[in-house]
């Protein structure tokens, strides 16, 4: 007991903990992380298992610039079109930055939707990437 109180001991036991817990950090806060997916694992999963990408924008902004054959559904409609997106293929969420789409990640699994995820990133990331844009 008396090596627990002395003071030296005192402060590698703090750093030990304080190393310890920086240590657990990535793997705690990933499952906080709403299913987000890099860009291109994004890309893979979608051209590889025909998933589907949704954009979460407002219209007007989806008409300025978007992935191709991304369909646009906003949050505040999205469970109006749980039944138009399918259970069995993954679906990826877009947004501008890559901050709100965790939202749609988590409505669509509470609607029994397993394979949802976001990009992080969001179409920034798209745009930073490389990959093209289309306007209609």
């Amino acid at each position: 007991m008396d090596f627990l109180l002395s003071q030296n001991n005192l402060w590698i036991l703090l750093i030990a903990l304080v190393s310890g817990a920086m240590l657990l950090w990535p793997s705690l806060s990933r499952g906080r992380s709403h299913g987000r997916i890099a860009l291109t694992d994004a890309v893979q999963q979608i051209n590889r298992e025909q998933g589907v990408f949704v954009d979460i924008r407002p219209a007007e902004q989806f008409k300025a610039g978007h992935i191709p054959q991304a369909r646009n559904i906003t949050l505040d409609t999205l469970d109006a079109h749980v039944g138009t997106l399918p259970k069995d293929k993954p679906i990826v969420f877009v947004d501008a930055h890559g901050r709100d789409s965790g939202r749609a990640v988590t409505q669509l699994r509470k609607h029994g939707f397993e394979r949802v995820s976001c990009l992080d990133g969001g179409l920034n990331a798209w745009t930073e990437g490389g990959l093209p844009l289309k306007k209609s």
